[in-house]
């Protein structure tokens, strides 16, 4: 199994601005002052284009598909948390906790990509859990350590459990579970996403350790990655605030990975840590400051990695 691909489905915003049915549990959303709703979008549109532009202008395949006004959906330019795509053809829809990103699911999604060419043969689809209160919001929730068939999850109000353990029965991964947590107001409060606070890649992980405050479960999760042969970057929870923990490895023309990552998580890293990365990816940092601020996610966020077979 491939760990990294060099297709990525992106939805482009129409009506992006800070949600606040998630606001409740991500702490990294901020509403900024003074802007009106329009202008958020148009700013968002900006670096979502020029984002777009600069995967495609190293080889990625990047398809682009336009929400729509109708439903109201401003979390629309995070498809990885309720889609997510696999090499024998499954495609896996989830359990999203805002009731207003579980109208972010669209089927003619799908369809674009058969058209493309890519291989859909089956759906696993573990959305009915919503109406009993449990969620798991895709790649968001879930780092896919494809290669070495192993799953981490940190555990939140957004990653349940049980489903997950689900996922790893059907996808026939191992679970790696822990929880993670950040100071907000200086109370420990769980991290929405597990993608926030670690990054998995080809040969290397980055990983916020301190966010794991139980010393054996933070041991485990180290354990596990040291034993795939994982070369491991520490970040801090400062860095995890500029979203240095959001990143996602892919390949370009003639295979080259590429390590992608936010401006801000860019200039939050220290240059130990760009050269550790760099031995491993070239990096490509884009702008995404409206993005990260009203919508508390990032570069990785924005990528739905597509690993479907093709015709």
């Amino acid at each position: 199994m491939k760990q990294t691909t060099n297709s990525i489905l992106m939805i482009r915003p129409v009506a992006f601005r800070m949600n606040e049915q998630t606001a409740v549990n991500n702490y990294y959303q901020k509403v900024l002052d003074g802007l009106l709703p329009a202008t958020v979008n148009a700013k968002a549109q900006q670096e979502f284009d020029a984002f777009v532009e600069k995967l495609r202008a190293v080889g990625v395949d990047v398809t682009v598909v336009d929400d729509t006004l109708n439903p109201d959906t401003p979390d629309s330019i995070f498809p990885n948390n309720w889609i997510s795509f696999h090499e024998n053809g499954d495609v896996a829809l989830y359990p999203m906790f805002a009731e207003n990103r579980r109208e972010e699911r669209r089927e003619e999604i799908l369809d674009m990509l058969e058209d493309k060419g890519f291989v859909i043969n089956n759906i696993v689809d573990y959305t009915s859990a919503e109406e009993d209160g449990f969620f798991l919001e895709g790649t968001g929730s879930l780092l896919l350590d494809r290669a070495n068939s192993k799953a981490y999850c940190a555990l939140s109000p957004r990653a349940d459990e049980e489903l997950f353990i689900e996922f790893c029965e059907d996808f026939d991964y191992a679970p790696v579970i822990f929880e993670a947590y950040q100071t907000v107001d200086g109370e420990r409060k769980l991290i929405y996403h597990t993608n926030v606070m670690m990054c998995l890649g080809e040969t290397f992980a980055v990983i916020c350790s301190d966010c794991i405050d139980d010393k054996k479960e933070r041991k485990m999760v180290l354990d596990n990655l040291k034993e795939n042969g994982k070369e491991i970057v520490l970040i801090t929870e400062a860095q995890v605030n500029n979203f240095a923990g959001n990143m996602l490895e892919v390949r370009g023309a003639n295979d080259k990975r590429y390590l992608v990552m936010s401006t801000s998580a860019y200039q939050s890293l220290t240059p130990k840590q760009i050269a550790q990365l760099e031995k491993h990816a070239e990096i490509l940092s884009s702008s995404l400051d409206t993005i990260e601020a009203c919508g508390g996610g990032s570069a990785r966020c924005m990528m739905a990695e597509i690993f479907l077979p093709k015709n």
